[in-house]
């Protein structure tokens, strides 16, 4: 290290006190905001110890959650692999919120605290306040003292009408997260504090004037001639607005046996629910980006002499650990690496339009060597999902890094054929069908609301999009089934019915069965 070198680092050993924070952090925001031009929310740091991540990853990472024996039970398992040594824990958490919230491990050296600052509080904080679907499909603004709302409410529930009964209506909503969410079209804004003031006197009003009487319509004793029921199957449809993809939604709004309460609790499930979605569907290019900007900004304060070569090390070391991709014949091999598909990837736009190759130039041209790479990714951090980034920037140079090829597994064959290799054609193929592996919509099971007759036997009928003859687990599926007929509170009806053919091919249902 030259002369004097040592009194320009921002700190000399792995000890940190919040004065050497407060200095590194000046720094990192200096290369993120003025070199690297992101765009950030407000930070707010916390240090927090293991047992209180612990309690983070048990409440799906949120604050203020409210409480659930699920969590517990989540906190207990965590909890004692951490304790065993068979799971580390993240050395950060981060929210989605206005301020951002980063979580930083009080037992972190100050070589970590300096890596995950640059990769949470820059990193994710840029991707969350700038991606299309975190501003489309979220508030972070609202988010927190949404969580607050509902912390209290759920307790004061808890309190008024007893845990055990609270309970069984948080299990069937969270049984239900996965069909709880919007996924084309948006959803409305959360309601600001003078709205949700309004709901809680609605609710409290619609709880004193509430009867059960108007339940208990006689039925008609003629039946409808076919032609009458197929026009109010239509007309019921219609003022349902069905079919409808979000069953927690249509449970909340429609549902004849909830009272206003249970309601509020179905509607603060998918309230979380909706927040996380987004999340889903850019592990690859969140992870990408945070990465590549803790790694850019690190390096960064290396080459100014900020930081020592025994602290580079370190951060080295954490970063080839979380960018480690295993071979298809490691049992460590989870599948692609979100970390590495993601950073490898970031990297390639920027050497495409530094140092571009003919054979990058003919599949990038308008960013091959235009030297814009800051530009670039700004852009494909705002305006892409993992799917559509896939489909756009993978290129034949990273195919080839990652070994990549196509398998196609035929159900009627008993052999496997590699049906795409590393050539123009392939390289096309390769990058379609990767891209379809994270298309959230398409890999999720479609359920939807087709049918009910309110006035009618109150039939609830849920209709699954079967694709690719890929069917539900039997025994999650009449389990889950039990859920919708816990809160619908009569008979609930799934037909599985062929994307491509429309041929039924299975139908199962809540109602007891004679023989």
């Amino acid at each position: 290290m030259p002369k004097g070198a040592a009194s320009n680092l921002l700190f000399h050993d792995s000890d940190w006190n919040f004065e050497t924070l407060s200095r590194t952090y000046d720094a990192i925001e200096t290369i993120a905001l003025d070199e690297l031009q992101l765009d950030v929310y407000p930070n707010q740091l916390e240090i927090i110890s293991s047992e209180q991540m612990l309690d983070a990853y048990s409440s799906v990472g949120m604050p203020l959650m409210y409480q659930h024996w699920s969590f517990g039970k989540r906190f207990v398992f965590e909890e004692h692999l951490y304790r065993k040594g068979r799971r580390g824990l993240a050395y950060e958490l981060v929210i989605n919120s206005n301020p951002c919230i980063t979580y930083l491990m009080e037992e972190n050296t100050m070589a970590m605290q300096a890596l995950v600052t640059a990769h949470a509080a820059f990193g994710h904080n840029h991707f969350f306040k700038n991606n299309y679907l975190f501003q489309q499909w979220t508030d972070a603004s609202a988010i927190l003292s949404y969580m607050e709302f509902a912390k209290k409410y759920i307790a004061k529930c808890e309190e008024r009408y007893g845990t055990s009964e609270v309970e069984v209506i948080l299990d069937s909503a969270h049984a239900l997260m996965d069909q709880g969410v919007f996924r084309y079209r948006r959803p409305p804004r959360l309601s600001s504090e003078k709205e949700r003031e309004r709901t809680r006197e609605r609710l409290e009003y619609e709880e004193q004037t509430y009867s059960d009487l108007w339940r208990t319509l006689p039925p008609s004793p003629d039946g409808p001639s076919s032609k009458d029921a197929e026009r109010d199957a239509s007309e019921r449809k219609k003022a349902l607005n069905l079919p409808e993809e979000n069953l927690l939604y249509f449970l909340e709004k429609t549902s004849l046996i909830l009272e206003p309460w249970q309601r509020e609790l179905l509607r603060i499930v998918r309230v979380i629910a909706q927040y996380f979605y987004p999340q889903r569907q850019t592990k690859v290019m969140n992870e990408g980006c945070a990465t590549f900007v803790h790694y850019t900004i690190m390096n960064r304060l290396f080459d100014q002499g900020r930081i020592s070569e025994g602290s580079m090390l370190e951060m080295l070391h954490s970063h080839s650990n979380v960018v480690f991709q295993p071979s298809f014949d490691d049992p460590r091999f989870p599948g692609i690496n979100p970390y590495a598909l993601g950073f490898a990837m970031m990297q390639d736009i920027q050497r495409i339009c530094t140092d571009p190759t003919a054979e990058d130039r003919d599949w990038f041209p308008e960013i091959a060597g235009s030297g814009k790479w800051r530009e670039t990714l700004i852009d494909a951090w705002a305006n892409h999902r993992d799917e559509s980034f896939i489909l756009q920037y993978l290129s034949p140079a990273l195919i080839r890094k990652f070994r990549l090829f196509l398998l196609t597994d035929e159900a009627g064959d008993n052999y496997l054929e590699v049906a795409s290799i590393h050539n123009e054609r392939g390289y096309e193929t390769i990058r379609s069908a990767l891209a379809r592996t994270y298309d959230v919509a398409a890999n999720q099971s479609d359920i939807q609301v087709v049918d009910v007759d309110l006035l009618g036997d109150r039939h609830l009928r849920l209709q699954h999009n079967v694709k690719n003859g890929i069917l539900l687990d039997e025994a999650s599926r009449d389990a889950t089934l039990r859920h919708v007929r816990h809160l619908w509170g009569y008979d609930v009806s799934l037909a599985g019915v062929d994307a491509e053919t429309d041929d039924v091919l299975y139908e199962c249902s809540t109602a007891p069965t004679f023989e």
